[in-house]
């Protein structure tokens, strides 16, 4: 009997330091971290033009500014599988956004996610590439946001499920998949390369779309850019695979369509990565681009799903007669005819406008036509393109049926694939 009260004793011991050791890791409050620019940082003017190119790299309007709102006002909803995230106001608004906030605070919120009064933050803030940023660029950032513009907009409250609205659990999550250091140049490659890596990876974070998720909603790192999804957008593979990948590309269609959102044979930008492109990518110099292809170039090479590799059929093919299309596609053929052919043509290359060439994308092959129906319902932005030459919205003119019906044969015209779309996934994308 002693003996089984010395065990029972022992277990409740273990299991009382374990409780401790658990309330301790997720409820003992987060520290500041000690920081201070280095003496390369610049000053004055100088800083906040820096900051103003940081920011841009790393598109932060497009996340916290909404749709005809006050720029960096924030309340950009993200609907999630476990609810909806809204962004916060980053504007100097000393209220509700982060005019009042130390720069202690604000580089422990980009690097660790710990928000203003110890809260942990969702990864929605994709602070898991920010954690790589180095301490004089974070400053330079906050720098630019206090020039701007206050807003005095409270952003909505976030709306989601139990057990995903407790904050404290991110921790554990960190623990797991944060990095752990900032982002350090490789000696044994140039400082293109190394500039590459450091837009890629950490400020303009591309991983965070273009990596797919796990169960935890982490990227899965051994998977690194082969591809993922963002709010039904399929985000594609630019690992250096030649199939699936940038790796048959030339350096001139990768730099094109960061830069332009298009390029020959290559089809055009669309969704999150036409806005992506927009507000950010378009307005880096020429230097930027070429050090994202020079890293691009050595990413390790992922394939895909046999679906996921880019095909199409040939150029004497791609005529009004050329493909016959089946019962269930025949609808969707003449609204091609009627609405679309005059700006792609019947052979994708573009009547008018390079933006409308739309051969050789991924999108035209892929059999759940997601990105298509997308382009179809919202249209395509294109802050370049003079008015009336930019993809309008067809979402109120056809039925699911109809728009069903036009993505697969899009699909069947130029890859050959069948299309899987259904009139009940149109509706579900609208």
């Amino acid at each position: 009997m002693g003996r089984w009260r010395k065990y029972i004793i022992g277990i409740c011991t273990i299991a009382v330091v374990g409780l401790i050791g658990a309330a301790c890791f997720f409820f003992w409050p987060h520290g500041l971290p000690d920081v201070q620019a280095s003496k390369a940082q610049p000053t004055g003017a100088e800083l906040v033009a820096r900051g103003e190119y940081l920011t841009v790299a790393a598109d932060c309007a497009a996340c916290h500014t909404t749709k005809d709102g006050k720029p960096f006002a924030g309340g950009l909803a993200f609907k999630l599988p476990f609810g909806t995230i809204y962004s916060p106001n980053i504007t100097p608004d000393k209220t509700n956004g982060i005019g009042d906030w130390s720069d202690a605070e604000f580089v422990r919120a980009m690097r660790s996610g710990v928000g203003r009064h110890g809260e942990d933050l969702y990864p929605a803030f994709p602070y898991t590439s920010y954690a790589l940023l180095s301490t004089d660029d974070i400053l330079a950032v906050r720098a630019y946001l206090t020039t701007l513009a206050a807003v005095s907009e409270p952003a909505p409250e976030n709306a989601l499920a139990f057990p995903f609205n407790q904050r404290p659990l991110m921790r554990g999550w960190k623990l797991l998949f944060m990095p752990r250091a900032p982002f350090k140049s490789d000696p044994d490659k140039d400082k293109t390369w190394n500039d590459g890596a450091y837009l890629v990876e950490a400020l303009a974070h591309c991983g965070e779309c273009h990596t797919p998720r796990g169960l935890m909603f982490q990227r899965k790192q051994g998977l690194a850019l082969s591809g993922g999804d963002v709010d039904g957008w399929k985000a594609w593979n630019i690992t250096s695979d030649k199939e699936y990948g940038l790796g048959d590309w030339s350096d001139e269609q990768i730099a094109d369509m960061l830069s332009a959102g298009h390029a020959k044979d290559r089809g055009v930008a669309a969704g999150p990565m036409r806005e992506a492109i927009d507000l950010s990518l378009s307005k880096l110099p020429k230097s930027d681009i070429d050090a994202i292809v020079a890293y691009l170039r050595t990413v390790p090479a992922v394939t895909g799903e046999p679906d996921h590799k880019a095909i199409r059929r040939k150029e004497d093919e791609l005529t009004a007669g050329s493909t016959e299309a089946s019962a269930d596609t025949q609808p969707g053929k003449q609204i091609y005819a009627g609405a679309c052919a005059s700006c792609h043509g019947w052979n994708g290359e573009g009547q008018f406008n390079p933006r409308a060439a739309i051969l050789g994308g991924h999108a035209l092959s892929d059999p759940t036509a997601s990105n298509v129906v997308r382009v179809v319902l919202q249209g395509s932005s294109d802050h370049e393109a003079a008015p009336g030459k930019t993809m309008p919205s067809f979402a109120k003119i056809y039925s699911d049926e109809d728009v069903a019906s036009l993505a697969n044969y899009v699909v069947e015209h130029f890859s050959g694939r069948k299309g899987t779309v259904t009139a009940d996934q149109v509706s579900q994308a609208r």
